[in-house]
């Protein structure tokens, strides 16, 4: 069962399916041993780290993210200053604090295997972890997967058969869909928006008011995440020694803020989606949008298009376009995957891309299926996309990709109200389309850093 509020959740830096996913692993497996009474009676625990999450890992801060998950760290109530202290002890001293457990034994280098070797058939992030008591008994073996987006699988979710309606499974809704042609039917029977359709079945879940206010949350996140980029200035870390670019590009927008304005919008664009990745890049506060790594794109588009002296109308506005791009977000989250390590770089971007065209295509006042066309034109154009991290850090050519996306969305929304005429291409053939193209890319090209501009660039 997803809500509408699963698809955004404020985490941190720089992946969401290798940071904040390994970390909510690290507290369910916590949970499990909790659950079963075991523990307090846990001496040591290995971690192995398979597929995309070994081969990528090192360059998006899995490890480290690992450990702290077992420490009891999680990713939308994060310390960095605990968290540096906690990673210190184990460092030093081989000494880690289990999460409302007791502290064992940890040698990273013995105890966290790099297994790139191993890929797993469910999906390519999957992550280990053994629990044994003093006498070396096992008390707890696990693997669990990061799915993208900060989700996370058991095996026996993963096995689970999709169903139809498996987007309201669960819960009772009042207007429950699986397909996009199912959701614009809803929005033509019931003569209303796919945010009104959205929000109505958000309150099978909570009261109207809870989900607006998390909206709010929402948005107030993204807009921090571009603020505290706009500010940071340096070399990001890594080894790449990419440089911030959005402070300075910020400062030249607002000495002329009027200047060839038309012109400018790309420059502002992109100056708030680098923003954003520029934070991500550097383990900040983010919001998955659908993915840290394309975290830049909806608040980017948002920022700019949502911009109002009043600030009810601007509020409203958010709310607006975060219920229209987070139903298009659910319906590729359930209907493909929103995973770089399975559908490459297509199913974080290129969704990306899609959700902001549909969100901004409805601020626009374009109706539903107006609002569909703008979410698959801006998804067939990055139908085949690659995620070829260099160095397996989440910053070339990520950083630029989101800055592209966030300009590639309004191009699509507006080709879209400009269309009367039924489309070729269908929202639902689009993300099948995605799905399927994800399927036949070769793993190179699949947040593995094993091919594209991860091999062929050796330095910048």
């Amino acid at each position: 069962m997803l809500s509408l509020l699963d698809i955004f959740r404020i985490g941190i830096g720089p992946s969401s399916s290798h940071t904040v996913g390994p970390l909510r692993i690290g507290t369910r497996f916590l949970e499990s041993l909790s659950r079963k009474g075991q523990l307090e009676r846990v001496a040591h625990v290995h971690i192995e780290l398979q597929g995309s999450l070994a081969l990528t890992g090192v360059g998006h801060g899995t490890p480290r993210a690992s450990i702290l998950g077992l420490a009891g760290f999680r990713p939308n109530k994060f310390d960095p200053d605990a968290a540096d202290m906690v990673m210190a002890q184990v460092e030093n001293e081989h000494r880690l604090p289990l999460g409302g457990g007791p502290t064992i034994a940890f040698d990273p280098k013995a105890d966290l295997d790099l297994a790139g070797h191993i890929v797993p058939d469910l999906h390519p992030n999957g992550m280990r972890l053994i629990a044994r008591d003093a006498d070396g008994e096992v008390l707890c073996d696990k693997t669990y997967y990061s799915t993208g987006g900060g989700f996370i699988a058991s095996q026996r979710q993963l096995e689970k058969p999709v169903k139809q309606d498996q987007i309201s499974s669960g819960t009772s809704v009042p207007h429950p869909f699986g397909l996009a042609e199912e959701l614009l039917s809803i929005c033509a029977r019931e003569e209303q928006s796919i945010a009104q359709i959205v929000l109505a079945n958000e309150g099978a879940r909570r009261s109207e008011e809870k989900t607006l206010a998390g909206l709010d949350r929402i948005a107030e996140a993204m807009d921090a995440c571009i603020e505290r980029g706009l500010t940071q200035e340096g070399i990001l870390p890594g080894g790449l020694k990419v440089r911030r670019r959005a402070p300075e590009l910020w400062g030249k927008l607002s000495a002329n803020p009027q200047s060839n304005e038309r012109e400018q919008l790309f420059d502002w664009l992109n100056c708030y989606a680098m923003a954003v990745n520029e934070e991500n890049a550097a383990g900040g506060s983010v919001v998955t949008a659908p993915t840290n790594g394309a975290a830049g794109i909806l608040p980017a588009v948002m920022r700019f298009y949502c911009r109002n002296a009043e600030e009810k109308a601007c509020r409203d506005s958010r709310r607006t376009f975060l219920l229209t791009a987070g139903a298009i977000g659910l319906l590729y989250k359930q209907r493909a995957s929103i995973s770089g390590a399975e559908m490459g770089c297509q199913g974080e971007v290129g969704v990306a891309c899609s959700m902001a065209a549909g969100g901004l295509a409805a601020l626009w006042g374009g109706s539903p299926t107006q609002v569909a066309s703008a979410a698959e034109i801006g998804m067939e154009h990055n139908l085949g996309l690659t995620c070829d991290p260099v160095g397996g850090l989440v910053q070339v050519p990520c950083i630029e990709r989101n800055a592209i996306g966030a300009v590639k969305a309004v191009n699509a929304a507006r080709l879209a109200l400009h269309r009367d005429e039924a489309t070729c291409v269908s929202l639902d053939q689009v993300i099948e389309t995605m799905r399927q193209t994800g399927l036949d890319m070769s793993s190179k090209y699949k947040e593995t850093s094993q091919g594209g501009l991860a091999v062929n660039v050796v330095e910048c």
